[in-house]
């Protein structure tokens, strides 16, 4: 088989792994993939400048296409957007069980949803109160009375 196809279907094959990863370090290592594969082409280069080209197109691409991707894609923590259980922070809620401060657990409801709720400073919080959460402490929302 020739080289350049192997450096083809390797960059293939990376993209697709790529589909099932986060964070595109696999489709930065196929663009050095694609590369190699353009340098198998040229007549008379042996398989070291195509290792050599596959590892300088990784890390140039990683270095340069890898952030753009990022910023583009909004994965990276600066893109302001909170998701998942970090968007209930500052939400406001109301309490439909009594938080008692020996256990510190009861129940409060946010945006329609079901919580366990623990008050932040170990208070009674009665039934109907409004609560502001504060925290996520996995699947307990640490509140505060509304002020």
């Amino acid at each position: 088989m020739e080289d350049w196809l192997i450096w083809f279907i390797a960059a293939i094959a990376l993209v697709v792994a790529e589909m099932f990863t986060a964070g595109f370090w696999l489709a930065c290592l196929a663009v050095g993939a694609i590369a190699a594969g353009l340098t198998a082409l040229l007549p008379g280069l042996g398989l070291a400048v195509q290792g050599i080209t596959f590892a300088v197109g990784s890390l140039l691409s990683m270095v340069g296409l890898r952030p753009q991707l990022l910023r583009y894609f909004q994965l990276t923590s600066g893109s302001g957007v909170r998701t998942g259980v970090d968007a209930l922070l500052g939400k406001t809620g109301v309490v439909t069980e009594r938080i008692e401060p020996l256990s510190g657990l009861g129940r409060v409801k946010v945006d329609g949803e079901d919580w366990r709720g623990a008050s932040s400073d170990a208070t009674v919080i009665e039934p109907g109160t409004l609560v502001t959460v504060i925290q996520v402490d996995g699947t307990t929302l640490m509140v505060e009375k509304e002020s």
